[in-house]
């Protein structure tokens, strides 16, 4: 009886199979890059694919436990991840009294550009916000007014822009001080017309911090994300 040639030579294509005194003829078996014999299996390693991801940290997309029934705002996985200590924070403090649902932190450029623009989309889906075109006494101090905003505020958002950075850079503000904030997590950083790269050179623990971005999705969407983060009625 003729003997299977595979432990030697191997059945790794047809031509090979077929070239065997034992299995030759039966290709029927082999369907192309595979085979079975008294001396085991082997088939070829499946053909490799993948999709390429879309938004930041993950492709396709995900739906927190906070989002309205019905609602079409979209998530990837990582803003899921992102968002969810600070919505568990934002339930803790949904009893307290006299609390705004937003405090917007941002450089003083941006105060009628790119911060009103997030902030009238904010107030539009009728989300309270602490904003300092009208909480901050000018020429206060930044961190200080974090501070205060934050303990006025249900979640923070720091608006990270160009005019952010250059104005993280002239007051010199540590990363020590930084971690009181962020330990918190009620601070979601909005990166707009820069990069997390470039926030990390400013502030390394602020840069840690994940958030949304503009070049990922909309201003008006992610206003959507925050609305539905701060609603009570989902």
């Amino acid at each position: 009886m003729a003997r299977c040639t595979a432990p030697v030579n191997g059945h790794r294509s047809s031509s090979a199979a077929a070239a065997c005194p034992a299995c030759g003829g039966r290709s029927s078996r082999y369907g192309g890059y595979g085979y079975s014999s008294g001396y085991g299996s082997y088939s070829s390693p499946p053909a490799y694919s993948s999709s390429r991801s879309t938004g930041s940290g993950g492709g396709g997309s995900s739906r927190p436990r906070w989002s309205r029934p019905g609602s079409l705002v979209t998530y990837t996985p990582a803003e899921v991840r992102t968002l969810t200590p600070v919505r568990e924070n934002f339930e803790r403090r949904v009893s307290v009294p006299d609390l705004r649902d937003v405090f917007l932190c941002h450089a003083w450029d941006d105060r009628r550009g790119s911060a009103m623009e997030l902030h009238d989309l904010l107030v539009a889906k009728g989300v309270s916000v602490w904003f300092s075109e009208k909480d901050v006494v000018l020429g206060s101090a930044l961190l200080r007014e974090i501070d205060k905003g934050l303990a006025k505020s249900r979640v923070g958002i720091v608006l990270v822009t160009p005019a952010l950075l250059n104005r993280l850079r002239g007051e010199g503000i540590a990363d020590k001080e930084l971690s009181v904030l962020l330990a918190r997590d009620l601070l979601v950083p909005i990166v707009h017309g820069t990069t997390y790269d470039a926030l990390r050179d400013v502030s390394p623990l602020l840069g840690s911090r994940s958030g949304l971005s503009t070049a990922e999705d909309s201003m008006a969407n992610i206003a959507a994300k925050l609305a539905e983060l701060v609603s009570v009625e989902a």
